[in-house]
C-alpha cells in the first residue's frame, strides 16, 4: 500500500514550492507571529489538503500545468487548515501535535490565538485577492463551518443523547468542509459545469468523512505514537465519535458512565472495554469503507494521468492506517 508522501509525489515540487511561498506569504509581520508561523510550517504535516488541491488542479488541466490561482488556492487551504490546528490546540489543551510542541505551550495562549487569527485573516485577505467571488464564498463558508463544528463539538460533550446525524454534521463542519469546498473551488478556477463541481465537492466531504471516522476509530484501537495524542483521549474529554455511538446501541451501560464523566475509577477503562467488545469498530470502519468507495466513484469521470491516478488511489490510502 502507497504512504501519502508516495500519493503526493506527482505534485512534489509544488509542494515545496508552497511551502516556501507560505512563508514569504506571512511575510515579516510581528516577530512571535512570524515565530509561531514558521514553527507551524515547518512542523511536518502531510499537506494532505493543499495537495489534493494541486493534484485536482494537475489533472483539470488539458496540459497538466499549474495556474498562479490553483496555487494560490492550495496555500489558502493550507492557512486555514493550520490555523484551525492552532486553535484546536489551544481549545483542547494539547500540548504537542505530531510530536512537536503546539504554539500555545510554545509561546502561550494569547500568542496561539492571535496567531490563528492572523493566518484566517491572511488567508481571508489572499482568498479576496484571487478576485472570483464563488471561491471567496466557498473558502469563507469554511471558515465558518470550522467554528461551527469547534462549538457543536462543546456542546455535544458526555451527552449520550445526541443523534448519529449530530455527529456527522459536526464531522463534516470540522474536517470535510475545508476538503469538498477547496475542490470545488479548483474546479470553479478551471472553468467546470456544475455537475462536475458537484461531483468534486462529493469527492472531498466523502473523503473527509472517510478520514474523520478513521481518525475516531484509531482513537480506541490505536497507539500513542500512531495517533501522536494519548489514546482514547477523545472519549475522555466527552466527544462521542462513531465507535462509541455504536457501542451506545449495543452496550446500555456504556451510558452511564458516559454521563458521569467517567468520575469514579476504572470508568475510562471499562467503557474502552465495552466499546472494543462491541461491534461498534467493524460497523465504523464499514461506514469509513462506505464513504471512501463514494469519494472513488465521483471522480472517475476525471482525465486518466498521474495525478488522477494518486486522487483515485487516496481513499484506500485513508482507510488503510486502519490496517
Amino acid at each position: 500500500m502507497e504512504t501519502v508522501a508516495e500519493l503526493l509525489q506527482p505534485v512534489e515540487d509544488d509542494l515545496e514550492t508552497l511551502l516556501s511561498d507560505l512563508r514569504s506569504l506571512i511575510g515579516a509581520g510581528h516577530p512571535i507571529l512570524q515565530a509561531a508561523a514558521e514553527h507551524l510550517f515547518t512542523a511536518g504535516g502531510k499537506r494532505i489538503r493543499p495537495g489534493i488541491v494541486l493534484l485536482l488542479a494537475r489533472s483539470l488541466a488539458q496540459d497538466g500545468e499549474l495556474s498562479p490561482r490553483h496555487r494560490r488556492l492550495a496555500e489558502i487551504t493550507e492557512m486555514i487548515h493550520t490555523a484551525s490546528l492552532v486553535h484546536d490546540d489551544v481549545v483542547d489543551e494539547a500540548a504537542t501535535r505530531r510530536g512537536v510542541a503546539t504554539v500555545h505551550s510554545r509561546f502561550n495562549h494569547r500568542v496561539a490565538v492571535l496567531a490563528g487569527d492572523f493566518l484566517f485573516a491572511q488567508a481571508s485577505w489572499h482568498l479576496a485577492n484571487l478576485d472570483d467571488l464563488v471561491v471567496v464564498k466557498l473558502l469563507s463558508r469554511v471558515i465558518m463551518d470550522l467554528a461551527d463544528g469547534e462549538v457543536r463539538q462543546g456542546l455535544f460533550r458526555y451527552d449520550t443523547g445526541q443523534t448519529f446525524e449530530t455527529y456527522l454534521e459536526k464531522s463534516y463542519c470540522k474536517t470535510a468542509s475545508l476538503i469538498a469546498n477547496s475542490a470545488r473551488a479548483a474546479g470553479v478556477l478551471s472553468g467546470l459545469p456544475e455537475e462536475r463541481l458537484e461531483a468534486l465537492t462529493t469527492f472531498g466531504r466523502q473523503l473527509g468523512l472517510a478520514f474523520q471516522v478513521v481518525d475516531d476509530i484509531l482513537d480506541f484501537t490505536g497507539s500513542d505514537q500512531q495517533l501522536g495524542k494519548p489514546a482514547a483521549s477523545d472519549l475522555a474529554s466527552g466527544y462521542l465519535t462513531a465507535p462509541a455511538l455504536y457501542a451506545l446501541e449495543e452496550r446500555p451501560a456504556l451510558g452511564g458512565l458516559i454521563e458521569r464523566e467517567f468520575s469514579e475509577e476504572h470508568d475510562l477503562e471499562q467503557a474502552l472495554e465495552l466499546v472494543r467488545g462491541s461491534d461498534a469498530i467493524a460497523r465504523s470502519r464499514a461506514l469509513a469503507e462506505g464513504f471512501a468507495s463514494d469519494a472513488r466513484r465521483a471522480i472517475a469521470w476525471l482525465r486518466p494521468c498521474a495525478s488522477t491516478s494518486a486522487l483515485l488511489a487516496l481513499p484506500d490510502v485513508v482507510l488503510s492506517r486502519l490496517s
